[in-house]
């Protein structure tokens, strides 16, 4: 049985501008130039130059004069010209000084040979007949940037079956991968970090009997070896203390990721502030990195043209067409300015706020000076929402004095020392990490004991809140601390 029915529904909807400049403020300055070169590729009524007066962006433009109903007569204008980007002038094109020579050149990438090339440019020195070579290629090609092949011999017999047409027995393969691990960079081609390390030291020479002795452990006791448990090891090869350390000494030489040092070589890790703070006579001074970001105006060419379609006494539907678009040029290039101001707004304010807040550990970059500060802190001061404030903290960075900061980093949650007052968790967790540091790698200390010094130095800390500052920090329990 059909039904009618009315229902009341209240809902909200970001609009595409609120949606535009939520995905500006995220950008970092690196992402907002690249952002900006893209929209004035994309949108030719978008110019770099001076802002332009807001007279010139009043009710009173041309394009609001205009309306869809109007009749249009006018046969003998080329509506092509209008919608082609070729017919906009060079020299709106360019900035000022600007030459064309400069604006044809490209920021260079840096060259060199990925890690993957490398492989493939030594298999010529491996044995392969025609039948081999496409697989070793697959397998080079299934090598993540670590150097490991994480597949399993199955998948990648079924994959060579079902993508290449490729039927290959396990041992046949097993003999291809083989090969593969004879080439550079040493251990290449390991399932796992025993086999990775065993690679290595096999291709070490074989005169020294220390090599040997490490060989032997990582084969044959690679459990008891990575769970450190070090009178194990003496006595089920009944050798001495000392030995052991040369042995762990010759292990630290191995490199873990033996892809790592050539797949991070084309992979740019410079961070580009977004803020510089900088001190002078005790007044913190805090500017926005506005680097190579150029001041945007809508083009007075494309102004110019809709101003003529207006004043144009015969019109048709084909211009009315070109003024449409024309106008939506226009309007996108008018709200791509104005998300763009309201990012540097926003970002100013987040901040001077958070400077404000943190206002004697900028002065002295010290840590312990560091208030306990939350996203609400901020947003409740410059009166915006949490979400807005974590957009800003989870992505940008900060020059100072002291080195460059991640704004996230300057957030954490609080917790009263044994004198009432309010203590950082970031002043806490370098206390735990300079007594790590400081402890006996004989017999390091376990959080208990952690949790205990913590409370002699009035830091009410405890022992799982050890245990979870521990991980966030990335240091292992105290049994895989334990050195010889």
């Amino acid at each position: 049985m059909l039904k009618q029915q009315l229902q009341t529904k209240l809902s909200q909807k970001l609009s595409p501008q609120q949606i535009q400049l939520m995905k500006l403020i995220q950008m970092s300055t690196l992402d907002l130039e690249q952002r900006i070169q893209s929209e004035i590729g994309e949108n030719p009524a978008l110019e770099k130059g001076k802002e332009i007066n807001e007279k010139d962006l009043d009710e009173n433009d041309p394009f609001d004069d205009y309306h869809n109903d109007q009749i249009i007569d006018t046969d003998d204008i080329d509506i092509d010209a209008y919608l082609s980007d070729d017919e906009i002038p060079n020299y709106r094109m360019q900035s000022p000084g600007q030459s064309s020579e400069e604006e044809e050149r490209e920021i260079p990438f840096s060259g060199g040979t990925s890690f993957h090339e490398y492989l493939e440019s030594q298999l010529q020195n491996l044995i392969l007949n025609e039948e081999e070579r496409p697989i070793a290629e697959f397998i080079i090609g299934s090598i993540d940037n670590s150097g490991y092949l994480r597949r399993t011999e199955e998948e990648i017999i079924d994959d060579l079956a079902f993508t290449q047409n490729i039927f290959i027995e396990g041992e046949d393969l097993k003999k291809i991968i083989q090969k593969i691990q004879l080439l550079d960079p040493p251990g290449v081609g390991a399932r796992t970090l025993q086999e990775c390390l065993s690679i290595q030291l096999h291709r070490k020479a074989k005169d020294r009997p220390i090599i040997e002795l490490t060989r032997k452990i990582i084969d044959q006791a690679f459990n008891e070896f990575s769970r450190k448990h070090y009178k194990k090891l003496q006595n089920r090869f009944d050798i001495s203390e000392d030995e052991l350390r040369e042995v762990f000494d010759e292990i630290a030489k191995l490199n873990p990721k033996p892809g790592s040092a050539l797949s991070e070589t084309n992979q740019n890790n410079h961070i580009v502030p977004d803020f510089i703070l900088t001190i002078e006579n005790g007044d913190i001074n805090v500017v926005l990195n506005r680097r190579n970001a150029p001041e945007l105006r809508i083009s007075n060419d494309y102004k110019e043209m809709l101003s003529g379609y207006a004043e144009s006494p015969e019109k048709n539907k084909s211009q009315q067409e070109a003024v449409l678009f024309i106008k939506q040029k226009l309007d996108a290039a008018k709200w791509f300015i104005e998300a763009v101001e309201q990012r540097y707004r926003t970002l100013f304010l987040c901040i001077n706020a958070i400077v404000d807040y943190q206002r004697s550990y900028f002065l002295t970059g010290d840590e312990q000076k560091l208030k306990p500060m939350i996203l609400k802190d901020i947003a409740d001061k410059i009166d915006m929402d949490i979400s807005t404030v974590s957009r800003v903290a989870n992505s940008k960075y900060i020059d100072t004095p002291y080195g460059v900061k991640l704004l996230k980093s300057l957030f954490s949650e609080g917790m009263k020392n044994q004198e009432g007052e309010d203590v950082s968790t970031i002043e806490i967790k370098n206390i735990l990490n300079q007594l790590i540091s400081e402890e006996n790698k004989k017999n390091p200390l376990a959080d208990q004991a952690l949790s205990e010094l913590l409370k002699e130095k009035g830091y009410n800390v405890a022992r799982r809140t050890v245990s979870k500052y521990r991980e966030q920090m990335d240091i292992p329990v105290a049994r895989l601390r334990k050195s010889i």
